[in-house]
């Protein structure tokens, strides 16, 4: 899938989620914003209370579509026979996709009315949900391959090349301001002192003043414009891979202990959802069928 064809795969999973959101709106907007008590003399109670033809098909949606999200990604991640089966990072975006409209199909089916057992449920997917957004991000803080698989401190640092042989080549620069580009991209050892979040902030208030040291430098050289953004393009690269290295120990760890709050949530909503849609079966709860 080239970068065209993902972008409009992400666009249309993310207006599907908005249609759905806005149609659901426009059908029960007004029967949502009104108190519990006065729900049961409105027009469309039997309709999208819980055990409505509408409320009690988005439960059954959104339920199937969460334990779909969360199978298809898993099968996709941990069995090797499903390994050639499309990209990892769009089996991710897929998971995200179908657990972003399924929580929000289940708290309609609710109609904001929480209690007993499977207020726990509920909360345990809110949980899910908002641990899963944190997840994303520290996700594509983890440098990967095209393929979506995650890189190891050994390839990344491969990905370096020499910096000064690498200049040599692309531009004629006197040996001072080739000494002061090479210095300039070097990572400050003073950095690794710090915590994460401070060295973070100090490498990116510090390469914006490599940019502006490299450019500076190229201008005092006189080198055509060409050769001056194939420069800045070898040094902005050569930073990118220096994050990269920075990051991913850090966030690997941060990936392990999110797993620690993330799995343990999903097992708790899972298992509760299951006791209520049994516990629904038996009292004689029916859809369509």
């Amino acid at each position: 899938m080239n970068k065209t064809a993902h972008r409009i795969y992400i666009f249309g999973l993310s207006i599907i989620v908005i249609i759905v959101l806005a149609a659901i709106l426009n059908k029960g907007y007004a029967y949502y914003k009104i108190s519990l008590e006065e729900r049961f003399f409105h027009q469309d109670h039997t309709t999208l209370k819980p055990s409505g033809i509408l409320g009690h098909g988005m439960g059954i949606l959104g339920s199937a579509l969460m334990i779909l999200g969360v199978s298809f990604y898993m099968l996709r991640k941990r069995y090797r026979i499903f390994s050639r089966i499309g990209v990892l990072k769009h089996w991710l975006e897929f998971h995200i996709f179908l657990c972003t409209l399924g929580p929000i199909l289940v708290l309609f089916h609710t109609s904001f009315k929480f209690g007993g057992i499977v207020a726990i449920s509920f909360w345990s997917m809110v949980a899910v949900f908002l641990s899963g957004i944190v997840g994303r991000f520290i996700y594509i803080q983890i440098p990967r391959s095209i393929e979506g698989r995650e890189l190891s401190l050994t390839e990344i640092r491969d990905m370096k090349g020499d910096i000064g042989e690498a200049l040599t080549g692309s531009a004629q620069l006197d040996e001072t301001s080739y000494k002061v580009i090479v210095d300039a991209i070097k990572v400050k050892p003073e950095f690794r002192q710090s915590n994460f979040f401070t060295r973070s902030f100090r490498n990116s208030m510090e390469n914006l003043s490599t940019i502006r040291t490299v450019k500076a430098t190229l201008r005092k050289n006189n080198l055509p414009k060409a050769q001056r953004l194939q420069v800045l393009s070898l040094v902005k690269n050569e930073m990118s891979l220096n994050r990269r290295i920075e990051r991913l120990v850090v966030m690997q760890n941060l990936f392990k202990y999110w797993h620690v709050a993330h799995l343990p949530f999903a097992l708790v909503m899972l298992i509760i959802m299951i006791i209520h849609v049994a516990v629904t079966i038996v009292f004689g709860y029916k859809w369509i069928f």
